[in-house]
């Protein structure tokens, strides 16, 4: 009883939150920056919950193509193969010279899965907001439940850990990735999140957020379904996709004052 009150709460948040305002969210708009990002959301949501990041990303002189996604009907490798090339090319007949992403949760594994085999020469750098790049123990305790492997589909399935996850399945990463998580967890994951070993956002640990071949990581003070909408992670984005890194701060500015 207690995990299935859990995922309608789960389900009534991200319902509510994949509304988009005046009608359906744009994928990008036409610009004259040099440089796109393509924008991926995660499982369940729509591009609309990555909209603020995108306003910020076209005031910083970037091109953002906001991709919205059907994640719930079909498997990542099939989400990623309709996805990303529509994106790409809509980056490409803007004449752009460089093309980044920037990822929410399963949007990252979308990302990992196509650059594995289908990388565009003009690659540039990649970000992604609390992935489960091995996998969420969220997913391996949820996965037999009739309400979740409805709400959430094949895809859903496929984000347990192990070799069991498509995670678990691709190799390091080759390009200069930035990885941003959380260890924070918003008030309906608070008993999941006791379920987690470590310290986690409510949906993936810290630990299973990395990736070997990685160039950055950094923990921030954030939920897995807020992330992205943080002014702290918006701008630490902004700062990997200029520098190729984030900006840490020196062990005595984060310490906690007495």
């Amino acid at each position: 009883m207690c995990r299935t009150l859990h995922l309608v709460s789960i389900i009534a948040f991200q319902l509510i939150n994949a509304l988009p305002v005046n009608g359906a969210a744009p994928e990008g708009q036409a610009a004259t920056a040099r440089e796109c990002v393509i924008l991926l959301h995660g499982l369940g949501r729509t591009s609309y919950s990555m909209s603020r990041l995108a306003d910020s990303l076209e005031g910083a002189g970037f091109m953002p193509v906001n991709m919205n996604y059907p994640s719930r009907d079909k498997t990542i490798q099939e989400l990623a193969l309709e996805t990303l090339p529509r994106g790409l090319n809509r980056c490409e007949r803007s004449g752009v010279q460089t093309i980044h992403f920037v990822t929410h949760s399963m949007g990252g594994i979308l990302v990992r899965y196509f650059l594995s085999s289908r990388r565009p020469e003009n690659l540039g750098r990649v970000v992604m907001l609390s992935p489960p790049n091995r996998g969420s123990e969220a997913a391996d305790y949820l996965q037999d439940s009739t309400l979740y492997r409805w709400y959430n589909g094949p895809a859903g399935q496929q984000l347990v850990t192990g070799q069991e996850g498509l995670p678990g399945q691709l190799g390091p990463v080759d390009f200069p990735l930035g990885v941003i998580t959380g260890n924070q967890h918003s008030f309906f994951d608070y008993w999941l999140a006791d379920l987690i070993p470590g310290v986690d956002d409510g949906k993936v640990s810290v630990e299973r957020a990395k990736v070997e071949g990685m160039t950055d990581f950094i923990v921030l003070p954030y939920s897995h379904p807020f992330i992205m909408n943080a002014g702290e992670v918006i701008e630490q984005t902004l700062t990997f996709l200029h520098l190729g890194r984030f900006r840490h701060l020196p062990p005595e500015a984060a310490r906690s004052p007495e």
